[in-house]
């Protein structure tokens, strides 16, 4: 009975303890975060003294500026699909590249090529600026011919070429550049045969254009393939072949072959023969380039003068093929030669318009509106919508406030 009681007394006394316990951990949890509140209070009356109640104003700002952005589409250099039509035109005369656009461009076309000759001396900003927001406007692709260079300051008047036509939006990506034209004939390179020199020259012209951009690509100068050796000329290969004693492995520092590949003789010859004498004179070339000179890479190539001569013209010329058998022949030359061959890019014939005696190889009739019956035919073959690397320009507002 003593022990019960005991037992009792015991139990009671442990929960009047753990009451006691209860009471006192409730009143510091209390009295805690009492604590707590008033330390975080009075910190935040220290170092945030705006209510956070308060909302903060947000500063606007009003003042824009225009950033202006261009780049170019990032394609390799033989971009496919590619329109290879084009024509031989001329900067001074504005009308041309509206014309050739309506020739190169039409039924489906677009990006043709143009084939634009450019004294190394002309400074002309306003008038090449014009040229190029033609190009830009029309979807013209420029192949930009060097010529007139002073062989006693060639070094001088490259330079300032270079960084010249370095100055203006080009329409894609590659610069095409063909160095000259036809040196093997003194009647284009200052009265005399010099292979050596133009070697040297080529090799300089290069060099230049690609340390101001390596977008330039640069192609030799055309060489008049069909030409002999003679008092007037040197023939093509043997021409080559002293350019490549100077300076070796000057072939190989070119990124694209530039050909004259007219059908001859007479500018007359059949449509499609084969070899030097012929609109695919390229083909020699290029083999012997490989075969003799060591050029290890494959050349895409550019035809910058082509075409037959028409017999109409200021003065009749019945040497020459009348017009309509002009017209048929380049016909069958574009959809059975040039059009076939993956290694051409571009085929510009010889030129939308020249005076005598080089009328009878006009595009245009004397009013300056007329095509030949070559110009209605080429203008009304199916075409491809060339997609190059084209100029992407615009402009975005940025914010220009403090």
């Amino acid at each position: 009975m003593t022990s019960l009681n005991s037992l009792k007394i015991s139990i009671k006394t442990f929960s009047i303890i753990s009451i006691i316990l209860v009471i006192l951990g409730l009143g510091g949890f209390y009295f805690f975060n009492a604590q707590k509140a008033q330390i975080s209070n009075r910190f935040q009356e220290k170092y945030d003294p705006v209510p956070i109640t308060t909302p903060i104003p947000e500063e606007v700002c009003e003042e824009y500026k225009t950033v202006d952005f261009a780049f170019y589409d990032e394609k390799p250099i033989n971009f496919e699909p590619n329109n290879k039509f084009g024509l031989y035109v001329y900067a001074e005369r504005q009308d041309f590249f509206e014309i050739t656009s309506q020739i190169v461009n039409s039924n489906g076309g677009e990006w043709g090529y143009v084939l634009i000759p450019y004294n190394v001396k002309d400074r002309d900003y306003s008038k090449w600026k014009r040229v190029f927001d033609d190009l830009n406007r029309l979807k013209l692709i420029p192949v930009v011919q060097l010529w007139d260079v002073s062989l006693d300051k060639y070094k001088s008047e490259t330079i300032g070429a270079a960084k010249f036509l370095d100055r203006f939006d080009w329409p894609i990506k590659y610069r095409y550049i063909s160095v000259y034209n036809e040196p093997n004939d003194k009647n284009f390179w200052y009265g005399k045969v010099d292979p050596e020199g133009y070697a040297e020259i080529l090799n300089f012209t290069i060099d230049t254009f690609k340390d101001r951009s390596k977008d330039f690509i640069m192609m030799n100068g055309a060489f008049n393939v069909s030409a002999a050796t003679n008092s007037t000329s040197l023939e093509s290969f043997e021409y080559k072949r002293r350019m490549n004693k100077k300076v070796p492995g000057i072939f190989n520092k070119l990124d694209a072959w530039a050909s004259h590949s007219y059908p001859q003789p007479h500018f007359s010859g059949e449509v499609l023969k084969t070899g030097r004498w012929s609109i695919r004179a390229y083909e020699d070339e290029l083999e012997f380039l490989k075969r003799e000179l060591g050029v290890n890479k494959d050349l895409p190539v550019f035809i910058t003068e082509t075409g037959w001569a028409h017999a109409e013209g200021y003065k009749y010329d019945k040497s020459f093929l009348p017009s309509v058998k002009v017209a048929e022949n380049f016909k069958i030359a574009y959809e059975n030669v040039w059009l076939l061959d993956n290694r051409v890019r571009a085929v510009m014939p010889f030129t939308i318009k020249y005076n005598p005696p080089f009328d009878h190889f006009s595009w245009l009739k004397d009013d300056y509106k007329t095509l030949y019956p070559q110009g209605e035919v080429v203008k009304n073959m199916p075409k491809l919508n060339g997609e190059p690397p084209i100029l992407i320009k615009g402009s975005y507002q940025v914010a220009d406030c403090d």
